[in-house]
């Protein structure tokens, strides 16, 4: 007898495989995403932070890019996301800006801390409890930088997202 594997675990399954890949290849940690819509698979990606040397090269983010890509649209509403992972903050915050409603994970983030990927600090920094701030912020010519806003605003043929 066959068992026949529900929408999520034939996600996942190719979620980690793409996590396994990154991993043999050594183009990243073992992270892997896939953006579904309407049952089929738009985009799948894993960590390729090594390979490219790039930090923002998540596997969430390398999926939604290739979906928007594949969609031809930014607004990515109408899919899920499947990550092996609880989501980075940088990656839950592409995954809020793609305006992707469902997001499954497998592992999460203390699970992640375990193994050297620990971003518990860059949550704290946003939630303003950190004591250790590791990036100094500084505030400089905003009176020339809100002239783009006003531009913005007052642009009549702009496409908000």
């Amino acid at each position: 007898m066959v068992l026949m594997k529900n929408g999520s675990e034939k996600y996942f399954d190719i979620a980690i495989e793409e996590a396994k890949s990154g991993i043999d290849s050594d183009e990243g940690g073992p992270f892997g995403a896939v953006i579904v819509k309407d049952g089929k698979i738009i985009a799948s990606a894993h960590n390729e932070v090594i390979k490219t040397n790039d930090p923002t090269a998540h596997a969430e983010i390398l999926a939604i890019r290739r979906a928007s890509e594949k969609l031809s649209r930014f607004d990515l509403s109408d899919c899920t996301i499947y990550s092996t992972c609880e989501p980075c903050p940088m990656c839950f915050s592409a995954i809020h800006w793609a305006k992707i409603k469902n997001l499954h994970y497998g592992c999460d983030n203390t699970d992640a801390a375990q193994i050297g990927f620990d971003d518990k600090f860059i949550y704290d920094v946003i939630r303003g409890v950190s004591n250790n701030q590791k990036v100094n912020s500084i505030q400089e010519h905003k009176e020339k930088c809100m002239l783009l806003f006003e531009m913005w605003e007052e642009k009549k043929d702009k496409v908000q997202y």
